[in-house]
């Protein structure tokens, strides 16, 4: 966005600016070369001259003239998403409507229905994130709504996001946290959705980048160091391959790449392993070129070549040929054993599949008239429009709903008569029900899964069988929202448990008017309100539910008074709360208020050090404002840093620790290694002996020749902690220290 409070870091005259933004606009022009038609240049010029004009006095934060960004952005949508003409229009307009005095009246005259529409999608979603959390959800179902519309405009958002992460720089230190955590929250998923793995990989890199810069330096600076020695092992790896692979007669090419920083951590830390540990830091391709009717055939000699070469793991075979993903990606994936013991990930595919799983949905439209049923693609808009159509749902948690239902991996899954159905990882028997039919999942009592009895909450695997088992006596219940990730499904059970509370809240009315009767009162829509109000019942739902359950007897109606038709709420004092007072002294002593430096002002504020992820001194930070429990501090990657920054970035403080050598805090270790005499004397005499560092707790557990500890210890900051962790390591025996993330230790 545009903004006057800017970090000067570009200092070019006047002429050398235009010279600048000429050569970006010839840079654009050139990549659409290939796809110009009669008139088309004509139509870009007046989009540039028109976005150059509305952005003539703005500058990005880096100084640089505005109009470099709408440039890049539809660079970004030809280069890298494989858009054309009409996309590069909206691209570079796609701020003016938002920041400038040009209407959507003058787009649609210049440029005709179809860009205006695209530009109006655009700028309805400019403002998301950027206020508060209701209002940004409310903005994610907007881009949902435009992307099933056209979703062009969600191909254009993405380059902008890109675009907008690759300049992160220029920003302050907090605005960075937020956009990177939105980022790797909701706008990589949805990259990947789109097939667009480039650049899902790149937005999960850059956001690491400032999320969690160490490690990604770390990972970084670890890549760069074993280069040669992967290049020269792909080339052992691939020589054999490629002898036999010419011998066919193929048209094909094949390499190595590394895989991404983000993989690789994700993969550190599912697996608890270091990173000399991570066999697959790169992955094989194999690319054909086939003709239509030959690809699987094609594919599967590759995969029979590599594996006569190679011996394959099994399970690790990936057949997106047969069944391929609703984004589109086709591709054979198969892992086999290489020299000198390693794994090795091979990707097989087709040119084709090849250009949709580096442009997505571009190259997705480009091949759809080859086929005549309806894709995998469109069947996935189509469970999105139905989503959407709902529309009770709350913001957050449509945002939520939307994440697990429509940006997880999928899983294939069959009926009793063979047809495929496409569920998100982690669905279950109930979700298979409902996304039969509504009318079934409500009466499911279980499943019969590959012909075995199973519960409703089962969760279901790729290549299952499912039978639903009904019965017209069942109905669901408030637990059921455990045990599904659908969005279909959520939103049915909770339309049918309102359906029942709706007919408990009826008892509740005929109760509210007897006692109404009692006091002379009216029954009317306002008198119950205000009676919610009083009770702040979240709805008048809820309040005539609370009645005729018994949980509000309303034993203060007596204190209303009666005007009228109106009813008067009583004036009664409320308690005041005052135990959060006396528990943030009691957390903090005079010393603790100097440890956090908060925003520009160096303010004092009083704060609490979330359990989530125990802070300590020299931790990267961020202040979060909850409601209730005052400002909680979270280092930012607590694991539930991304979700709150890019769900709640209003209520994100700016952070810094202060030096205070004089107070201690709890954290915790868990220590593997090697099961020997006098493991645990080695430990507490470095800890407690040597390093003079205080043992709050300590639990060893050892098995089959493996131990592993539990140390609570009191350190003064992460430099202290990181000394502790080293000396460890250096330690005969032992094989792994990690630093608790979790409330472990509270």
């Amino acid at each position: 966005m545009p903004s006057t409070d800017t970090i000067q870091t570009y200092h070019l005259s006047e002429e050398e600016e235009k010279k600048e933004i000429l050569r970006h606009y010839r840079g654009l022009l050139k990549a659409l070369k290939q796809k110009m038609k009669p008139g088309d240049k004509e139509l870009i010029r007046t989009a540039f001259e028109m976005a150059v004009d509305a952005h003539k006095t703005m500058r990005r934060k880096s100084g640089e003239p505005y109009i470099l960004h709408p440039l890049a952005v539809a660079k970004i949508c030809v280069e890298e998403i494989g858009l054309g003409i009409r996309s590069s229009i909206c691209a570079l307009l796609h701020d003016t409507v938002e920041d400038t005095d040009i209407s959507l009246e003058d787009v649609q005259r210049e440029f005709g229905t179809e860009i205006s529409k695209i530009v109006d999608g655009l700028t309805k979603i400019a403002t998301v994130m950027d206020t508060n959390t209701s209002k940004q959800a409310e903005n994610f179902r907007k881009i949902l709504l435009t992307l099933t519309d056209d979703p062009r405009v969600i191909l254009i958002k993405l380059a902008d996001r890109l675009h907008n992460m690759r300049t992160l720089d220029s920003l302050k230190r907090e605005k960075q946290l937020k956009i990177a955590s939105e980022t790797v929250y909701v706008y990589a998923p949805l990259a990947h959705r789109m097939g667009l793995y480039n650049i899902k990989t790149e937005l999960e890199d850059l956001s690491m980048k400032y999320m969690e810069s160490d490690t990604y330096k770390f990972i970084a600076k670890k890549l760069h160091e074993t280069k040669r020695e992967r290049t020269r092992y792909i080339n052992d790896f691939v020589k054999p391959l490629k002898d036999k692979l010419q011998s066919t007669g193929l048209d094909f090419e094949i390499f190595g790449r590394p895989k991404s920083i983000h993989s690789i951590w994700s993969k550190i830390k599912k697996k608890g392993i270091s990173f000399e540990e991570v066999y697959d830091l790169f992955a094989i391709r194999i690319i054909v070129n086939s003709l239509p009717e030959k690809e699987k055939e094609d594919c599967w000699k590759i995969y029979s070549i590599i594996t006569d070469a190679y011996n394959p793991s099994p399970e690790r075979l990936r057949d997106w040929l047969s069944n391929p993903k609703s984004n589109g990606y086709e591709a054979l994936h198969t892992t086999v054993m290489g020299p000198q013991g390693k794994w090795v990930e091979v990707q097989i595919r087709t040119k084709r599949m090849n250009d949709i799983a580096e442009k997505g949905l571009a190259a997705h439209w480009k091949y759809k008239e080859e086929k005549d049923d309806e894709s995998n693609f469109d069947k996935w808009f189509n469970q999105i429009r139905e989503a959407l159509s709902n529309q009770d749902t709350n913001s957050l948690d449509f945002l939520q709903d939307f994440k697990t239902s429509f940006l997880a991996e999928e899983i294939y899954v069959y009926t009793p008569k063979g047809d495929i159905k496409m569920l998100p990882v982690g669905a279950s028997a109930l979700d298979f029900a409902f996304n039969v039919h509504t009318a079934v999942g409500v009466k499911c009592i279980g499943a019969k899964v590959n012909h075995k009895l199973v519960p409703i909450s089962y969760k279901l695997r790729s290549g299952d069988q499912i039978e639903i088992i009904t019965s017209a006596k069942q109905k669901p219940n408030s637990e059921w929202l455990n045990f599904v990730v659908t969005s279909k499904a959520r939103a049915k059970i909770k339309d049918s448990l309102k359906d029942e509370k709706r007919q408990i809240a009826d008892l509740g009315k005929s109760i509210l008017e007897r006692k109404f009767n009692a006091i002379n009162a009216v029954m009317n829509q306002t008198n119950i309100e205000e009676l919610a109000n009083f009770y702040k019942s979240p709805s008048t739902l809820d309040l005539l539910y609370d009645i005729a359950v018994k949980k509000n007897e309303l034993k203060e109606l007596k204190e209303f008074t009666v005007h009228g038709d109106k009813l008067i709420a009583p004036k009664i004092a409320k308690p005041v709360e005052e135990h959060h007072d006396h528990e943030e002294h009691k957390l903090h002593t005079k010393k603790d208020a100097e440890l956090i430096i908060f925003g520009e002002s160096s303010d004092k504020i009083m704060y609490t050090l979330a359990n989530c992820c125990k802070p300590i001194p020299g931790d990267d930070v961020f202040g979060f404002v909850t409601t209730g429990e005052g400002l909680k501090i979270h280092r930012t990657n607590c694991p539930n840093a991304t979700r709150l920054l890019a769900n709640h970035a209003h209520r994100v403080v700016k952070t810094k620790w202060a030096k205070n050598k004089e107070i201690s805090f709890l954290t915790g270790l868990r220590i593997i290694g090697l099961d020997d005499v006098g493991v645990i004397h080695k430990i507490t005499n470095l800890i407690s002996g040597i390093l003079k560092v205080n043992i709050s707790a300590m639990t060893i557990e050892a098995k089959e020749g493996i131990f592993e500890g539990n140390v609570k210890i009191y350190v003064q900051d992460k430099e202290q902690l990181d000394v502790i962790v080293n000396h460890l390591l250096e330690l005969s025996g032992i094989e792994r220290v990690d630093r608790y993330n979790t409330d472990e230790i509270a």
